[in-house]
């Protein structure tokens, strides 16, 4: 059915805002099957983001913003992007017949994602700078111009975003004791705040979760408490160094008892890889912060086997391949000879 129409009684939509469905929303949210118990976690759960029509979470908001600057009549959509957004911009501005421009950091964006964005036909440049610098001249931009901004900025964005959070509530019946989540602009754990507030307040939901952010270490601003010039790390979707929602992520944190930590790029690579091996789970790098954060507390010593935790896997991991063939052993190679092929599978 799509956002608009499962949930439009929650969202800013008036009678004139168009109705815009590519199969967003409703993700599955699916039980561990091996880590919950090595974890020693009550329950564990995990929310595939990736499952998205463009392959990320960006989509639930996406829609929103779009159909709004659709109504608005706007003349293009504009955005800078570590590559989800550009790519469900794209998407989005590709169903509806608008153009739309993308500002993406040279040499600091996976291929998968900036090959979305180009096949729907976006309007792509690749600057000298990195992600915040180009979303500083996209600002300037929509300044100037009559563009609409579609970052998390856009508070349609995070109004489309929230409605995950419905989802686990309406999957779980209440919302999970904590909540872990990759944070890199910090619009997403704004919005699944927003999104467990709202329904606790209509009585859909007897609790909030604690909310639990984590940031990679080279990209962890919130956590430093100073922005992070020249941001590093593995995990390009969260690879930003002056998070547009930072407040609002310091509220969530402080409002729900949470927290917001980081995570090393070795942490990261290691849950990216738990999670595929050991739950057939497949996320981007960046997605693999929410179970590198939670594996984090665990050695640490924090208790949680009588909590129910749901980590967000928020993008599909085909949008970054070059990470996965790096991480993986390469296939071994062998003649067409099936007593060396037995031999090879040890059987």
């Amino acid at each position: 059915m799509g956002v608009l129409k499962t949930y439009g009684e929650f969202l800013p939509l008036t009678p004139d805002t168009p109705s815009i469905n590519l199969g967003e929303g409703n993700t599955p949210l699916v039980r561990s099957q091996n880590l919950e118990r090595e974890l020693k976690v009550g329950e564990l759960h995990f929310k595939l983001e990736g499952c998205n029509p463009t392959g990320s979470f960006k989509d639930r908001g996406m829609v929103v913003a779009v159909a709004r600057a659709v109504e608005a009549k706007s003349e293009a959509l504009i955005c800078a992007s570590t590559g989800n957004t550009s790519a469900s911009a794209a998407a989005y501005g590709a169903h509806l017949g608008v153009k739309t421009f993308v500002l993406v950091p040279q040499g600091n964006i996976s291929l998968g994602k900036l090959a979305q964005a180009m096949m729907y036909g976006a309007n792509i440049l690749a600057i000298r700078g990195n992600f915040d610098q180009a979303l500083k001249l996209v600002l300037e931009l929509t300044q100037k111009h009559p563009l609409t901004l579609v970052n998390s900025l856009n508070l349609h964005r995070i109004e489309g975003q929230k409605t995950a959070a419905f989802e686990i509530v309406d999957s779980l019946l209440d919302a999970p004791d904590l909540l872990f989540i990759p944070v890199g602009n910090a619009g997403n754990i704004t919005a699944y705040w927003k999104g467990f507030k709202e329904y606790c307040e209509l009585r859909k939901a007897r609790k909030r979760p604690q909310m639990m952010g984590f940031q990679a270490q080279g990209a962890a601003p919130i956590v430093l408490g100073h922005p992070v010039e020249n941001p590093e790390t593995i995990a390009t979707a969260i690879r930003i160094g002056n998070p547009a929602s930072w407040k609002k992520a310091e509220e969530a944190r402080d409002e729900s008892g949470g927290m917001i930590g980081s995570v090393s790029d070795e942490e990261i690579l290691e849950a990216y890889q738990e999670l595929a091996q050991k739950e057939g789970i497949f996320g981007e790098p960046a997605s693999a912060a929410s179970l590198a954060g939670l594996i984090k507390l665990i050695r640490c010593g924090e208790d949680f086997s009588q909590k129910r935790i749901v980590c967000i896997i928020t993008g599909s991991g085909l949008k970054d391949p070059d990470t996965a063939l790096r991480a993986a052993s390469p296939p071994q190679e062998l003649e067409m000879d099936i007593n060396l092929i037995e031999d090879a599978l040890g059987l």
